[in-house]
C-alpha cells in the first residue's frame, strides 16, 4: 500500500514529499496510521550528518497514532489502539539495559539499519530513528509502540515521544532538581519549553530561560520561566545577577553548541550542575582548565533521552497532564501538514522555535 512520506534521499539534501510503498507488518510488527509527528532538532541532526544513519531514510521520531495492523506474535496493542511511538527501545538484555540505564541501550538504534519500505520507484528506504514518523503509515517493531495513556489526546500524545520525555527527564532524572532550587535552562525549543515546565514542577524557585531569540519570550514565560535573558557574551553575568551572585544551583542545555555550553557551566554555581542535553556536532569542542574543574566543584553530565525509560516515565507525565501541571499545547508553535515539514526544517535553522506538529 502506498502513502506518503518526508524522504531524505542523502546527507545534506532536502527532503522530499514522495509516495513510498509500505509492507504488510511482519511477526513482531505493528502498521500504524500517523496522528501527528513533532519536527524535532534532532531530525534535523540526521539530515544534516551531525548524526549518522543509513539513507535514503524516511526520517521523524516524535509521533502518535492508531494501530491498523499487527504481526504475529503481538499481544500488548491491536487494531484501534493508539499508541506513541518509541524511538529508542531497550533490548533488555545489553549491559545497560542490565543496570537499569535503558536510554543509553546498546541496541536501541538497531532497526535504523533496515529496509523497511520501499520508493514506489522501488528505491529501499531505512526508517530514520526506527520508526519514520514523516508518513501517513508507518511499520515498526513491537517494542516501538506504546499505548497512549488515558486521558491525553491522541494528537498531543506525539510530543510524548520526545521533547517532553528528554525535557522532564533532564530535569527530574538527570539535575534532580529539587523544591526551591534555582535553574537556567538554555535553548527554548521544544526539549527546552519542556525543561521549563518541568523546573516548575519540581517546584524551583528561579528559572531563567535563554535563548539567541528575544521572541521566544513569551513561550518560555507561558511553560514556567520567571526571567528570560536573549543570550549574549554577558548571558552567565546577568545570571548570576539574578541568583545573588552566586549563579543558578542547575543549568540545563539544550542547544548542543559548544558556547551555550559553556556559558550554562559559567552560570552554574560553586557546586552546582549542569546537565547537557543537546546534540552538538564533533565540531563543536568545549574546553576547561584543571584548576577551574577543582575550584567550582561543579558537575557536567551529559543526558541521553532525558535519562528516561518511556514504559515507567509516560504514566507519570499523564498524570501531570490530567492534572495541568504539564500543558502540551504550551509546546506547538505550529501545526502543519506533510508538505510543511521542508519548511519546518528552515525554521529550525533560522532558530525559529518551540515545535512544529505534523498532523495527518
Amino acid at each position: 500500500m502506498a502513502v506518503r512520506a518526508a524522504v531524505l534521499p542523502a546527507v545534506g539534501s532536502p527532503l522530499e514529499i514522495t509516495g513510498i510503498d509500505l509492507p504488510d507488518p511482519g511477526p513482531g510488527q505493528v502498521r500504524v496510521r500517523l496522528a501527528a509527528a513533532g519536527v524535532c532538532h534532532s531530525d534535523l541532526s540526521l539530515s544534516d550528518g551531525t548524526m549518522r544513519v543509513p539513507v535514503p531514510a524516511v526520517l521523524g521520531h516524535e509521533g502518535a497514532g492508531t494501530v491498523v495492523a499487527v504481526g504475529e506474535d503481538v499481544g500488548h496493542v491491536a487494531p484501534g489502539d493508539g499508541v506513541v511511538l518509541n524511538w529508542a527501545p531497550s533490548c533488555g538484555a545489553c549491559h545497560a539495559c542490565s543496570l537499569g540505564e535503558v536510554w543509553l541501550c546498546a541496541n536501541a538504534l538497531s532497526g535504523a539499519a533496515d529496509v523497511y519500505a520501499r520508493t514506489t520507484e522501488g528505491t529501499e528506504l531505512h526508517p530514520g530513528l526506527n520508526v519514520a514518523a514523516f508518513a501517513e503509515e508507518t511499520v515498526v517493531s513491537a517494542s516501538c509502540v506504546l499505548p497512549v495513556p488515558d486521558g491525553v489526546p491522541l494528537t498531543d500524545a506525539a510530543l510524548l515521544g520526545c521533547a517532553v520525555l528528554t525535557g522532564y527527564g533532564a530535569v527530574h532524572h538527570s539535575a534532580r532538581v529539587r523544591a526551591g532550587e534555582t535553574v537556567a535552562v538554555f535553548g527554548v525549543g521544544g526539549v527546552g519549553l519542556s525543561a521549563l515546565q518541568a523546573a516548575r514542577i519540581a517546584g524551583a524557585s528561579k528559572i531563567v530561560a535563554v535563548d539567541v531569540s528575544a521572541e521566544k519570550e513569551e513561550l518560555a514565560r507561558a511553560a514556567g520561566a520567571t526571567d528570560y535573558v536573549v543570550a549574549s557574551d554577558t548571558t552567565a553575568r546577568e545570571i548570576r545577577g539574578l541568583t545573588g551572585k552566586q549563579g543558578v544551583d542547575v543549568a540545563v542545555e539544550c542547544a548542543g553548541r559548544a558556547v551555550s555550553i559553556r556559558t550554562a557551566w559559567d552560570s552554574t554555581r560553586r557546586g552546582g550542575r549542569t546537565t547537557v542535553v543537546g546534540i552538538g556536532g564533533k565540531d563543536q569542542q568545549v574546553t576547561f582548565n584543571a584548576l577551574e574543574i577543582f575550584h567550582w566543584g561543579r558537575t557536567l553530565s551529559g543526558c541521553v533521552y532525558g535519562n528516561s525509560d518511556p514504559a515507567r516515565d509516560l504514566p507519570v507525565l499523564a498524570e501531570h497532564i490530567r492534572a495541568g501541571r504539564l500543558d502540551l499545547s504550551a509546546l506547538v508553535t505550529e501545526r502543519i501538514s506533510l508538505d510543511g515539514i521542508p519548511a519546518a526544517f528552515e525554521n529550525m535553522l533560522a532558530g525559529k522555535g518551540g515545535r512544529a506538529l505534523v498532523v495527518f
